[in-house]
């Protein structure tokens, strides 16, 4: 049988906030997304994208930038139908967490705001884990604010640890808070 993972991106394309960065464009940090998706491809899974509120996901303009703008993040542009996958991602609510055996939550500042506040994110992410899908969850985190909130949803999900990125692609552990 195949094995499925579900990769989470945002929906938010500009800073949520009432200051100077309130227009501030954001988005997917789409090498979070490229990097992981093409390792999970060639180790043979499947892959749904899935985002808080299903439809498009924006880029970070950042990301597709000098040095971040890399090989992998290129192809994927340059790829009709993987563009597609990110401009029609599923909602929460069309996925059944019984067909996938691990989630992968993506980075860049926009799953800041919307991450967090997402109960029914959490919904798949705790089901995909009691069926025994995942025993870590995978986080690509380049905010401390986000890796804060992923160690609090860790502890709630009884997890043991999780592994995520840093700036500078440095593999770090967040261990559950308690």
């Amino acid at each position: 049988m195949t094995k499925r993972i579900l990769n989470v991106v945002t929906n938010v394309g500009h800073y949520d906030n009432s200051g100077d960065d309130a227009d501030h464009p954001t988005g997917l940090w789409l090498s979070e997304l490229t990097h992981a998706y093409h390792v999970f491809a060639e180790a043979g899974y499947d892959q749904t994208i899935v985002s808080p509120s299903g439809g498009p996901s924006p880029l970070e303009p950042r990301s597709l930038k000098f040095p971040n703008y890399d090989k992998s993040a290129k192809a994927w542009r340059n790829d009709d139908a993987k563009m597609a996958l990110l401009e029609h991602t599923a909602a929460p609510e069309q996925i059944d967490p019984a067909d996938f055996d691990a989630i992968y939550f993506t980075g860049g500042h926009g799953t800041m705001w919307d991450f967090r506040d997402a109960p029914e994110l959490k919904r798949l992410a705790e089901s995909i884990y009691r069926q025994g899908g995942v025993d870590r969850t995978a986080l690509a985190r380049r905010e401390a604010r986000a890796a804060l909130a992923a160690r609090e949803h860790i502890g709630q999900l009884g997890l043991r640890r999780a592994l995520g990125f840093v700036h500078g692609h440095d593999l770090f552990h967040v261990q559950p808070p308690g």
